[in-house]
């Protein structure tokens, strides 16, 4: 399904990203290597949709609340990385402390505390600085970055949400009829902020990480059930942002040039559309593919024949190196991730 007019999708533009590719390369042994490890999680039973709930974090119940929550995240979901290790954004909740990613959960979790109705539409559609200020305030001296982008995007998902479909993101839901793809097509459409797309060697790519992200929290938070149930769930791709290409490179399964990791190496800020950074992205979302495919061989082989459709996706392969890259953060300190400050990712 073409999502947006000649612009490739996610599966079809890391493919075509990697077979031009002139700095970021897949290792075929790195694919087998973590397809195998991961072939070993999903025998033991810990590599399925249930991952997600696992957080203590997202939300626990399967109801329109819980999806509200996962749009809000989802607008809200780019550039949480800090200029150094010891200037992050941090937040505190339930007095405990979170950074990144999971800083930006522990705000919205503490505002709904607080009676914040954050994750309601008519509340953020318009939503003043001064009120989001005090909802994403800092433990620390680092306030979260880009809030000005946040509160536009946040604005524009609630005008959108309000005057097309009635206040509630789950009509957008309905709308896709179980589709995880049509799902996509309608949240690129209708809302500007997760059209992520870039020109690449004469194409237009689209990698759409947000929106794809949405789409596979919305699978997880609900277990493929309810408003969760897509019938095409493993057509959607990893989520290709700034750390899952460190944990692809940490496992071998992506190589860097010499002149790209020099680059990293030096802090080099790269522009949102540029040629290395569409490379990393691209790159990382077929090696991904590449490495699901592998696993669902495996698979096959290991049952003699596959019963029914198994959950085995993109989804969780990212889920896995997200988590993993958080729980070894040390053993990849050598590893630099690429910098680019945008709404994207």
């Amino acid at each position: 399904m073409e999502i947006l007019k000649g612009v490739l999708n996610p599966r079809e533009a890391g493919h075509y990203i990697t077979d031009n590719s002139s700095d970021v390369f897949i290792e075929d042994k790195g694919v087998k290597y973590l397809a195998n490890m991961l072939h070993d999680r999903v025998k033991k039973g810990d590599f399925d949709v249930t991952m997600w709930r696992g957080h203590e974090l997202n939300p626990q119940t399967m109801d329109e609340d819980a999806i509200n929550w996962v749009f809000v995240s989802a607008v809200l979901n780019f550039s949480f990385w800090s200029e150094k290790e010891t200037e992050k954004y941090i937040v505190k909740y339930k007095e405990k402390e979170y950074t990144g990613y999971w800083a930006l959960c522990a705000a919205i979790n503490r505002a709904l505390t607080e009676g914040y109705e954050f994750t309601n539409p008519s509340f953020y559609a318009s939503v003043d600085s001064d009120t989001l200020k005090k909802i994403f305030r800092s433990e620390s001296a680092y306030d979260i970055p880009m809030l000005s982008e946040r509160e536009q995007v946040l604005h524009e998902a609630g005008k959108v949400l309000l005057e097309k479909f009635q206040g509630r993101f789950v009509n957008v839901i309905k709308q896709a009829d179980k589709s995880a793809q049509h799902l996509l097509k309608l949240v690129v459409q209708y809302f500007s902020s997760f059209q992520d797309v870039a020109e690449f060697k004469g194409k237009k790519v689209g990698i759409y990480k947000r929106a794809q992200i949405l789409i596979g929290d919305i699978w997880g938070c609900c277990e493929g059930k309810g408003l969760g149930e897509f019938h095409d769930f493993d057509t959607i791709t990893m989520f290709a942002d700034y750390r899952i290409p460190q944990a692809l490179v940490y496992f071998g399964v992506l190589r860097y040039s010499e002149q790209l990791m020099n680059k990293l190496k030096q802090g080099y800020l790269f522009t949102s559309g540029e040629q290395l950074e569409v490379e990393i992205r691209g790159v990382s979302l077929w090696a991904c593919e590449l490495v699901r495919d592998h696993i669902l061989n495996l698979h096959e082989i290991d049952s003699h024949q596959r019963e029914g459709k198994t959950n085995i996706c993109a989804i969780l392969v990212d889920h896995y190196l997200w988590d993993t890259r958080r729980e070894i953060a040390d053993k990849m300190d050598d590893i630099p991730f690429h910098r680019c400050r945008g709404i994207y990712y």
